[in-house]
């Protein structure tokens, strides 16, 4: 069966309509039900939509309240409704209007467009008070490192003044290039945190997908620890697979976990993984397990 990708799923994000409420039984279930495990609070959990959205919106969101948390990442202006409805945080936002992981700001020519759109965004997420937005350094195309961070460093300049004067996080995440996302530029941790201090604004950090740097990098506890200044947020996933973060995969995450906390981080840890299961329930239990795993 073909797998779903997040760049699949960017295909259609600025033409999904916003998810409806229905009196589906998968609702009516939900509706009311306590959270069913007392998380610890050390950890500010959160999970990609992306990876669940075989279900809708409005069933994610009681998923994620059931389960005891109360966050969701990689959510578009025009789904933010959806999560107020529900009172889960939009703990990772993406631009109103295209989103591409290849088309970024190395590449001068998408400046315009991607400054406008981040100038846009930045007021609409001020109004309701989230603060962490994604940003994507696109494909080399043949670019030389240098000239890919002079580029990026030009182009989100032109913006970050106006996330600092309002207390907005800009975060690019950190893709791997050798199997999932070929040619992309911002694949190394070390060319991330060069750009983070070209850029010299505390409102620009990274977003460490652990999934993508254990691939293309590995030596994941210490690059967290030694770049724990530059690291705003966190994402999860199962290596070899992008499966769930469990023994049947190389990474620990208890361990890693543990790292991430000691290194004084408070934002969140955003699950995203790809969950397996004969049915939406085997599904959904995969990520509380993976919660709980998380939940140091």
């Amino acid at each position: 069966m073909k797998r779903s990708t997040r760049r699949e799923a960017l295909k259609h994000l600025a033409i999904t309509p916003l998810a409806l409420v229905t009196a589906s039984p998968f609702l009516s279930a939900c509706e009311n039900m306590e959270p069913t495990h007392k998380l610890k609070g050390n950890i500010n959990h959160s999970v990609c939509q992306w990876t669940y959205n075989f279900l809708s919106l409005d069933e994610l969101c009681q998923v994620v309240k059931k389960i005891g948390f109360n966050a969701i990442d990689l959510i578009a202006p025009k789904d933010w409704p959806t999560l107020q409805k529900y009172g889960i945080y939009s703990s990772m936002c993406y631009i109103g209007g295209k989103v591409s992981l290849t088309e970024g700001f190395n590449n001068k020519k998408f400046h315009e467009q991607l400054v406008k759109e981040y100038l846009d965004v930045i007021p609409l997420m001020v109004k309701a008070a989230y603060k962490n937005v994604i940003c994507f350094s696109g494909n080399r195309n043949g670019m030389d490192d240098e000239t890919g961070l002079k580029n990026c460093v030009e182009g989100i300049k032109q913006f970050v003044g106006l996330a600092e004067k309002n207390n907005v996080m800009v975060h690019m995440e950190l893709l791997n290039s050798k199997v999932n996302h070929k040619d992309y530029m911002c694949d190394k941790t070390p060319w991330g945190v060069e750009l983070v201090k070209r850029v010299g604004s505390p409102n620009f950090k990274l977003l460490y997908d652990i999934y993508h740097m254990q691939i293309d990098e590995g030596d994941v506890i210490r690059t967290i620890r030694d770049n724990k200044d530059h690291i705003g947020h966190y994402h999860t996933g199962g290596v070899p697979g992008r499966n769930i973060i469990d023994e049947t995969q190389e990474l620990y995450y208890p361990a890693i976990m543990k790292a991430i906390l000691e290194s004084g981080f408070k934002d969140y840890v955003a699950q995203e993984f790809m969950p397996l299961g004969n049915n939406n329930d085997e599904k959904i239990a995969q990520l509380k397990k993976a919660v709980k795993i998380c939940d140091v």
